[in-house]
């Protein structure tokens, strides 16, 4: 049996993670989310909810306890005190496999008039999420830290992948198609160690996403 925590469980993008290891005799999900009004009812067979912040050690430590990988889809301004408090709770408990979602753009990689754009609309806001990405990056863990180029909710699974210090491709992908990502290192958990990849979908490259 493998044990995973799900922080941000109710984002669109762990919806489809947890929608696709609800049928995997094999997993057992716990999902962190902060708002009990986010709840469907129809939560899988192999989950339990915990409802709290990442931000409350306490509880984090005691939803860390026995996991074997966690899955953490956070944002906002404060996203590198939410990852400082993650590591620290790994750290504490013992658990070493970490994919942390974070955002394109956080390194300069986007090139061309794609990556000016991005960088004077969402520029400012980054400034966490690589501050997120240097504490993983320092922090000893087994981390894939995944960074998704504008996302939609088209129901397909079509990516490409590049390395860190590789100029990024595209302009979009799915949620779907980081989910299957994420899915993919959940059941092979060696997949992907100590990588830090951007993820678009392939012949999407442009000025800005196609539904800006």
């Amino acid at each position: 049996m493998q044990n995973v925590l799900i922080l941000g469980a109710n984002g669109q993008i762990s919806k489809w993670v947890v929608k696709a290891l609800a049928n995997e005799q094999n997993i057992s999900q716990t999902l962190l989310l902060r708002d009990p009004r986010k709840l469907t009812g129809n939560e899988p067979a192999n989950a339990k909810v915990v409802i709290g912040n990442v931000l409350d050690k306490k509880l984090l430590k005691s939803a860390m306890a026995g996991q074997d990988i966690v899955y953490a889809n956070l944002t906002g301004e404060d996203l590198d005190r939410q990852a400082q408090s993650v590591i620290a709770a790994m750290q504490a408990t013992g658990v070493r496999r970490l994919v942390f979602v974070l955002a394109l753009g956080i390194y300069d990689e986007v090139p061309g008039k794609f990556g000016e754009w991005n960088n004077a609309i969402i520029g400012e806001d980054l400034k966490p999420f690589r501050r997120a990405a240097d504490a993983i990056e320092s922090s000893g863990l087994d981390y894939t830290i995944l960074r998704p180029a504008w996302l939609t909710d088209e129901d397909e699974v079509d990516y490409e992948l590049t390395d860190r210090d590789e100029p990024f491709k595209g302009t979009v992908v799915s949620r779907n198609s980081v989910a299957d990502l994420i899915v993919k290192v959940i059941d092979s958990p060696a997949r992907h160690v100590a990588a830090n990849l951007g993820v678009n979908k392939a012949h999407t490259d442009g000025d800005k996403p196609y539904f800006m």
